[in-house]
């Protein structure tokens, strides 16, 4: 999907796509204030943002615990401590399909698993239990191909969001996801399988950014059944190497930064569906920092 510089004076009028059971769990409201996305354009969202029938594709590689400590808006948020050294990044690929009063568009959002401010940072327990303490995901990039959703990223969440050009589409039994950097050069390829165990998953999660030197915190919530394929013998292994090659990155500015992280070639999990449900809320009004940016 090419980059879309453009968008209208009134909130998408799409409401009726939004009747399932899943979205009726949360009580829609605007923010504060209207969003202003230019010097004459002003629009007064609903919350949380809803979307339907999204196409979402997940691969979870291991990475260099000290290179993903590195990027951390702080010393006390800790990646996951996996094994061997390593820790967890993330890549979710979305094709929202439709979206509550926006229109649709693509997005990565590359993740690392954290622990804000831990006492004890408990090696891979986190991510096998649901809401444990001051667990999140840390968001360091998420391309996008609209810009009234990276204005809306930048300006409410402080999400990094870029707009790029991205592509999902299907290939020989994979879904494959294609960004390109700002002078059109491919810089991610991945690959996702679309076949694996069917597991359902009905999740309420965090992601943490930060805006104005403030650390926040927002609810995000999925439901869906996903084709999943698990490697979890890879917790006590450093040196296989994948039946082929799923992540491919470029040689610009934007791959450098995920090179960096020493990303594994062997993938850990990959989760796949193609319809699926989800939620993001505003940044919680009422979360209490434990650290100062």
């Amino acid at each position: 999907m090419r980059p879309n510089f453009d968008f209208d004076e009134k909130a998408l009028d799409n409401a009726d796509k939004f009747q399932d059971e899943f979205f009726k769990r949360f009580k829609l409201r605007h923010a504060p204030q209207p969003l202003q996305l230019n010097d004459k354009i002003a629009k007064n969202y609903l919350f949380p943002t809803f979307y339907d029938d999204v196409t979402c594709a997940i691969a979870i590689f291991f990475c260099s615990y000290s290179k993903a400590e590195k990027i951390m808006l702080h010393p006390k948020i800790k990646p996951i401590n996996m094994t061997k050294g390593r820790s967890l990044v993330v890549f979710s690929c979305y094709e929202y399909k439709n979206v509550l009063g926006v229109a649709p568009y693509n997005e990565i959002a590359m993740t690392i698993p954290v622990l804000v401010d831990p006492v004890v940072n408990i090696p891979i327990l986190p991510m096998l239990m649901e809401r444990f303490p001051r667990f999140g995901y840390y968001v360091f990039s998420m391309p996008v191909t609209s810009l009234e959703n990276q204005i809306r990223g930048v300006k409410i969440w402080g999400l990094p969001k870029v707009v790029q050009e991205i592509d999902i589409n299907e290939d020989h039994g994979d879904c494959v996801t294609i960004a390109k950097d700002s002078a059109g050069e491919p810089y991610f390829e991945l690959h996702v399988p679309m076949q694996g165990k069917p597991i359902s998953f009905d999740v309420q999660g965090y992601l943490y950014s930060q805006l104005e030197g403030r650390l926040l915190k927002s609810q995000t919530n999925f439901k869906a059944t996903f084709h999943v394929t698990q490697y979890p013998h890879l917790l006590w292994r450093r040196d296989l190497m994948p039946d082929r090659t799923y992540l491919k990155l470029g040689n610009s500015p934007m791959a450098q930064v995920l090179k960096d992280l020493q990303i594994y070639a062997h993938t850990f999990q990959f989760r796949y569906t193609a319809h699926m449900r989800a939620c993001f809320d505003l940044p919680n009004s009422n979360y209490q920092s434990p650290i100062t940016l």
